[in-house]
This record gives structure tokens, sequence and C-alpha cells, in this order.
């Protein structure tokens, strides 16, 4: 009975709203029972026509963007043809432990047309999301590190590495301030990383060095930029695109790595159809996403051996009859990323023990 008179309410407000607001397409609604409560999924509204004035005359509709950047509880959603909305996100999310990414697609309900503000009411389905940084709907990444000052963190580098290669996302790794190192620094750099198939380059900020390299890289993709402070992030951002200047910082004498300068995730625009994501930058990086036996997947170069040692499932640690080791003694591994393997490897052991 008590199933019966909430579903009549359902009905009545769904009847409430095709008069109020006109022209709705109804999609997906399921209801269902479970222990005498009433379950909605899905209850997803698309309109393609509305009526209801909001309080400052303006017309209340619903339109679709995407969100560029994300502060205090405020998400700004660029609407193409429209500009930019400060929207809150309604309360469902929070209840239902989800956040709104920069990089997502939403709907958002307009409640002011002239000050631009609205309500996100819907994120729609993301193809990808990093948690760090926390970013929606990548197509890939440009890991920036610089060559020196700071010294390039190796073990860092292969952490984020990871992370990309668990999600999928295509990485490019650029190395800034080139103009700091001598050749033979360049040289061991391109000899760890482009070995196992990244493609790696160069450049300086300062000198303006290979930035047509990096855009001809970045033409019609969603790209995120992420690495430690102070590598020159955001003074590459500077002259990749002209519409947003980034602040830029300084390396802390004291304990030699850069000052964060970006506070915020933000989408910006290179052209009509590429834009690039400036994150904060991070000075640690966990791997916890996984159990100890995925990780070996996300070393590209172990590829070639998958199921070739004397054991199956090997781990590539302490098994006989290794063939990755037998690579990395014979110089085909490089030793460099082999040893941050096992780092990594023998965390996400100790994190299972416990």
């Amino acid at each position: 009975m008590e199933t019966e008179t909430v579903q009549a309410q359902i009905q009545v407000r769904i009847q409430e709203s095709r008069e109020r607001i006109g022209a709705i397409i109804l999609a997906d609604i399921r209801v269902g029972t479970d222990n005498n409560r009433v379950k909605s999924k899905c209850l997803h509204f698309r309109l393609a026509r509305c009526s209801r004035n909001n309080k400052r005359g303006d017309i209340s509709k619903f339109m679709q963007g995407k969100i560029i950047k994300g502060i205090a509880g405020f998400y700004y959603v660029h609407v193409v043809e429209s500009g930019v909305y400060e929207c809150k996100a309604k309360g469902i999310f929070r209840k239902e432990k989800i956040k709104p990414l920069v990089g997502d697609d939403v709907d958002i309900e307009v409640l002011d047309g002239i000050e631009k503000e609205g309500n996100i009411v819907e994120i729609l389905p993301r193809k990808n999301e990093l948690i760090r940084p926390a970013a929606a709907n990548i197509d890939q990444a440009l890991v920036v590190f610089a060559v020196s000052s700071p010294e390039p963190h190796f073990n860092l580098l292969d952490r984020f590495l990871v992370m990309m290669e668990s999600k999928e996302i295509p990485v490019i790794l650029c190395f800034n301030k080139k103009d700091l190192a001598a050749q033979p620094g360049l040289a061991h750099i391109r000899e760890i990383y482009q070995t196992c198939g990244y493609e790696v380059i160069f450049t300086s900020a300062l000198k303006e060095e290979n930035l047509e390299t990096v855009k001809k890289l970045l033409k019609e993709k969603t790209t995120v930029i992420a690495g430690p402070s102070g590598v020159g992030k955001s003074s590459l951002i500077n002259l990749l695109q002209s519409k947003v200047q980034m602040e830029t910082g300084s390396i802390s004498e004291k304990i030699g790595r850069g000052k964060h300068t970006t506070r915020h995730s933000e989408l910006i625009a290179i052209d009509e159809n590429s834009y690039i994501m400036d994150t904060p930058g991070f000075s640690s990086l966990y791997v916890n996403e996984f159990d100890k036996e995925e990780l070996k997947y996300y070393f590209r170069e172990f590829a070639p051996y998958e199921g070739k040692c004397r054991f199956n499932g090997c781990n590539h640690v302490h098994e006989p009859g290794c063939l990755v080791k037998e690579a990395v003694e014979a110089g085909k591994i490089h030793l460099v990323r082999y040893h941050d393997y096992l780092e990594m490897y023998r965390e996400l052991q100790e994190r299972k023990r416990y």
C-alpha cells in the first residue's frame, strides 16, 4: 500500500513537471521495490523547450557544457555560444559521494541568465577519470619534469607513468629547462624512456625551444599537463596559449623544490577543439589502486617477456628463470626503471599485509 502511494506521488510530480516546463523527454525511469521502499533510478529529464520564469525574469532552461574549473564548491561550466556559468552541484551528488571533476561534461539548470548562475543536475558518462590530478575525459597526458633545477625525480615520474598506464591514457614526456643541462644528461634521460616506448621532448620555456613540436601533439586533444612544482609547467602553458596567463614560481632554496603556483585544476582552450588542463604540482604519489600482481602490466618494457618466464604468473621479483631479470642484466631494460618497479611492488605487498 505504501509502495502504491509513493508511486502515485512520483507520477503526480512527473505530470506537474510536464505541465510547468513542457516538451520534456522523460528517459529511463525505473521504479522497483526493496523492503517496501521505492527506489527510483536514473530519473533523467531532457528538455527541448522550457518556459518557467525565474527570480530575475529570465527563462529557466537546461544546457550542456564542460567544467573548466572548480574552486571551493563552485564549478565553472563553459557552454558553447553562451559563455561560462558559475554553478553549484545538486545535493544528490554529495549524497551519492560523487564529485564533479574538471573535464566533466554536464547538464546544468540555468537559475540566472544575467549573472550566469546555475546548478549542475547531471554528470554525463566519463570515458576516464584521474584521482591525482583530479580530472575527467582526458585524451592524453603531457608530463613535465625539468632536466635540472630541480633535478628529475625518476621514481616520482615512474609512479605517474604507472598511474597513466593503469588508466590507458597515452603519455608524452616533456623535459623542460634543456638550456640548463649538458648533452650527456639529456642522453641519459632519452636512454631510460625512449627505449621503453615513450615519446620524449626536450623544451626550454626560457628560450622558447621546441614549443611548435608540443603544439602539434596537443592538436584536437584534451591534454592534462602534470608534474612537480618548479619545473616550468605554468611558463609552458603561458607560451602555448595567450587567453589565460598563469602565475609562475621559483625554486625554494631550502628544500630544492618548486613552490606551488597552481592551486586548482583548470581547463584552457588552445583553439576550438584543443584543450590543456593545468593542474597543481605534486611531490609524492602512491600506487594503491590495484594489487601487486597487476603492477607488471604497467611497465610497458616488460610486455615482450610476458608469459615466457619459467613460471606462469612470474612477478619478475625473485623467481628463477625470469626473462625480465635477465633483460635487466643484459641492459635491455634500464636498471632505474626496474628498481622503481621493485620499490612499488614492495609497497603494494606491504599494503596488502596490513
